[in-house]
């Protein structure tokens, strides 16, 4: 049985990232690095760090302010809250249900939940949202946050030079005429789990004073490995996508990838072979930001005048598990 999905678009975005600037200079030392070899290494000049007591749901609640403010639509008529994160304030409840609290939303028939795909995370909120209102009408928000700050290894260069803090937020309604989200894949390669991982702190190996003690508690990938997997799979499956979706890569206006690291950017986009594309990015400013590197880029894009109504929008995530995720919009 297939059940009728009807149209539905991305009325409104928002982002939001902390105050608090981190230079090269101040995230390299601890790490034995400086200014000049990260710029070499990942294109990254600085990027933000939330301060203390700030966490994922106060970023998140910004982004999705400003993604109601630009849709006119109130926090009352939602239907939905998903976050995509895989820094969650709390083990439980779930982020969602904080975004939802501090919006102030009067409605309580509304779903709320986080889903964890790391830094593809808001792809998987989009679809989730995405098919809550083409089922059920309504309005509904996606959100991608992360404060990959709070769980970095100051010591180790290979991690606690990319990441910073940051969220973006899509409002999702009903669509009008010649908009639309018009498809969507995701792929995932689970034999390659532990490329990118937190060893502790689950239910495989509890947070305890051992682990503790063997760094078992930060973010941990082999870039090497990462890099390789990404470069090497990511663009066949753009243009398989781009295929099975019916679209030409000459079609495509912009792409809005995940900000996993500036030189990987400068390697992938001409290998995507979409030769009218703007590729857009964060990631010299802000680094990687996890799950909100897209809507953040996406936020950003919008409000600069550089999407047109009508133009095609590819959105790619690429994240921990492994996963690649791909969304089409037209604008």
């Amino acid at each position: 049985m297939s059940l009728h999905r009807a149209p539905v678009a991305i009325l409104g975005t928002g982002s939001c990232v902390p105050d608090r600037v981190m230079s090269n200079d101040e995230v390299g030392a601890p790490a034995g690095v400086d200014d000049a070899w990260i710029v070499r290494k990942t294109g990254i000049r600085e990027r933000r760090w939330a301060a203390p007591g700030e966490a994922t749901s106060d970023l998140a609640t910004g982004a999705a302010r400003r993604a109601l403010k630009a849709a006119g639509i109130g926090a009352d008529q939602l239907s939905a809250v998903v976050v995509g994160t895989s820094t969650p304030d709390h083990q439980q409840p779930a982020t969602a249900a904080f975004v939802h609290q501090n919006l102030g939303g009067s409605r309580t028939a509304v779903s709320v939940f986080d889903v964890n795909a790391v830094c593809a995370g808001f792809m998987s909120a989009l679809e989730a949202a995405h098919a809550l209102v083409a089922l059920s009408g309504g309005y509904a928000l996606a959100i991608g946050a992360d404060t990959y700050s709070r769980i970095l290894n100051p010591a180790d260069r290979r991690s606690v030079i990319l990441f910073g803090d940051g969220a973006g937020a899509v409002l999702v309604g009903p669509a009008g005429a010649g908009r639309g989200i018009r498809a969507s894949a995701f792929h995932i390669h689970s034999a390659l789990t532990g490329l990118i991982r937190v060893p502790a702190g689950g239910s495989r190996r509890p947070y305890d004073p051992a682990a503790h003690d063997a760094g078992l508690q930060y973010f941990t990938m082999d870039g090497r490995a990462v890099r390789e997997f990404f470069m090497s799979t990511v663009p066949h499956l753009t243009k398989q996508f781009l295929n099975d979706s019916e679209v030409l890569p000459s079609d495509i206006a912009h792409v809005i990838p995940h900000q996993a690291n500036g030189l990987m950017l400068d390697e992938l986009g001409p290998m995507l072979d979409l030769p009218g594309a703007t590729v857009h990015r964060t990631v010299r400013e802000l680094g990687n930001t996890g799950a909100a590197s897209v809507p953040l880029t996406l936020d950003r894009a919008a409000r600069s005048g550089a999407l047109r109504r009508g133009e095609l929008v590819l959105l790619l995530g690429m994240g921990g598990g492994m996963s690649i995720s791909f969304t089409l919009v037209q604008w």
